[in-house]
């Protein structure tokens, strides 16, 4: 599963973590203190926010020669680049602080957070284990703009990254570039682009008025492969190992930024 309706899986899990550190901290301050429940849980979510805005800012740093290339991509926190190594130790410490003179008020809140941690470790470790159980590199048959058949397993023998998008999607218009860089960044990577449900005059006609030069572009007229992965919206990014094993997967536009991490991570790619 890599997503939930139209919503990445990843950010749902984030979501129901914080849902369940806020009702943590109010319970527990209507246990403890018959009231003060509201301050708790306002606590919660001024932390909440606090750690978003630090590991956004950390990641942005971090990948700040890519961002600087493209600063518009520093707005899309949709493409995933936080960094919660810095957000979390901030976020408690402002806790810490802003309860510093309320001592009344650290154990819910305290209790929140770890309830809050706890969701979103047991939540990212049952997605772990979705992503061991994760389809492999499905054997479909498709073909190129040119119309030459090709098997997707052909690709298998090196990392494989594969996008679908369609010319209708504006943000899988947008991320277009940043694959077409990534071709040219990392020859030991296959870029797969699977159009969804289009013709072949359709996508040489947007690829030639945007002046994209895509190696693999793939024609895909029944939307076999959202099927094959589940996906339930465009675009959609999912990365494969050189056996063929699925180990990451992005919905959504993708940033420069949130795809180089991405490599980095799952398959050490600089």
């Amino acid at each position: 599963m890599i997503s939930v309706g139209p919503f990445s899986i990843r950010v749902v899990i984030i979501v129901l973590a914080a849902i369940v550190a806020w009702i943590a901290a109010r319970l527990v301050a209507r246990r403890l203190m018959g009231s003060g429940a509201k301050h708790a849980s306002s606590l919660i979510f001024d932390a909440l926010m606090i750690g978003l805005v630090t590991g956004r800012l950390t990641f942005v740093l971090i990948w700040w020669s890519d961002y600087i290339a493209a600063p518009w991509s520093i707005l899309a926190v949709g493409d995933g680049g936080f960094y919660p190594a810095a957000g979390v130790p901030v976020a408690v410490a402002w806790i810490w602080w802003r309860t510093r003179h309320e001592q009344s008020l650290r154990k819910p809140v305290y209790a929140g957070v770890l309830a809050g941690l706890i969701a979103w470790g047991g939540a990212g470790g049952s997605l772990a284990l979705l992503h061991e159980s994760a389809p492999s590199l499905p054997a479909l048959e498709l073909s190129t703009i040119d119309s030459e058949p090709v098997s997707l397993t052909s690709f298998a023998g090196k990392p494989v990254v594969v996008n679908l998008w369609a010319t209708w999607c504006p943000p899988c218009r947008r991320e277009m570039p940043v694959f077409v860089q990534a071709q040219a960044d990392y020859p030991d990577l296959a870029v797969v682009m699977i159009n969804q449900g289009e013709s072949t005059q359709a996508i040489n006609a947007f690829l030639k008025s945007e002046g994209l030069e895509l190696e693999h572009v793939l024609l895909d007229p029944s939307s076999a492969m959202m099927r094959e992965v589940g996906s339930r919206g465009l675009p959609t990014t999912l990365f494969f190992d050189a056996e063929g094993k699925m180990l990451d997967a992005h919905m959504g536009e993708i940033t420069m930024p949130s795809l180089k991490n991405t490599l980095k991570n799952r398959f050490g790619l600089q």
